[in-house]
């Protein structure tokens, strides 16, 4: 879909990790915007997807509250690909949103037609339809603009310097899972999580020092993550340290290894650890 290519673009940060793979998003990523008009605060939500597994569940979940909590909505369709049964849910869902609503059409620059969405959706006033490209930021000012003029007045949450809260450990949960469920094959990005076991900033040194645990569910899938001879676990390592070098100032020693948390998706205690 996009959404969080968008808010990396709109933010000017990486604020949240980018995947093709879907239901990347698992948590309320919230990023915020400063600008002489004010203070946005987005919350890049996970994607919404009809199961009755735990996981699934948790997912709609953290949507819903978002959308409870939220001043305005910003809808972002993928205009590559014609609306289906999911569309159309979140039309229901959303639909008695739409004065605070605004549609961002994305991915215009790839042989889309925005004026077939925009029909598609002409329960909403037409001006609030905006198409964009979150990869080459094409229309995204235009949107800003509107979701500046919408936005109730109120005082800043953040300080001009806060492009994201997210905290350190993660950070770097995320920027790892990124990294491996890009590198992996198509069914291993929803078995897996990480977890941060243990972190320490060595005073003086300017060095964060990291213990994560790449998480799958079967002992099977424990060779796909560290690949023969380590060369996939190694190239995430690597690949991860690259990112995390682009956020943070200190210097980062990770130390990644891969374990076996049996069918941790139906678990709620470990759904507690990944949800906050």
């Amino acid at each position: 879909m996009g959404k969080s290519t968008l808010l990396n673009k709109m933010c000017g940060e990486k604020v949240a990790i980018v995947s093709k793979v879907p239901q990347t998003t698992r948590n309320a990523i919230r990023g915020i915007v400063n600008r002489p008009q004010g203070q946005l605060v987005f919350v890049d939500t996970p994607g919404r997807h009809a199961s009755q597994k735990k996981i699934n569940k948790k997912l709609i979940e953290v949507s819903d509250r978002a959308l409870e909590e939220c001043d305005l909505v910003l809808y972002v369709l993928d205009a590559t690909r014609p609306p289906g049964p999911e569309e159309q849910e979140i039309i229901e869902i959303i639909k008695p949103l739409a004065e605070k609503t605004i549609i961002a059409i994305n991915k215009i620059d790839q042989n889309s037609s925005f004026a077939s969405f925009a029909s598609d959706f002409a329960f909403f006033a037409q001006k609030k339809n905006f198409p964009i490209s979150a990869q080459t930021g094409q229309g995204i000012e235009d949107l800003l603009s509107a979701l500046f003029d919408m936005a109730p007045e109120g005082e800043p949450q953040y300080g001009n310097d806060y492009y994201t809260d997210q905290d350190v450990s993660f950070r770097i949960a995320e920027i790892i899972r990124e990294q491996a469920i890009n590198r992996l094959r198509q069914e291993l990005p929803h078995s897996l999580y990480v977890d941060i076991a243990d972190i320490e900033l060595k005073e003086g040194q300017n060095i964060l020092w990291v213990r994560a645990f790449i998480i799958v569910e079967r002992e099977s899938q424990k060779g796909m993550v560290v690949g023969k001879g380590g060369e996939m676990i190694k190239a995430i390592r690597l690949a991860s340290l690259k990112e995390l070098k682009q956020i943070f100032d200190w210097k980062i020693d990770l130390d990644l290894r891969v374990k076996t948390g049996k069918d941790w998706r139906s678990k709620d205690h470990v759904l507690r650890k990944i949800f906050y």
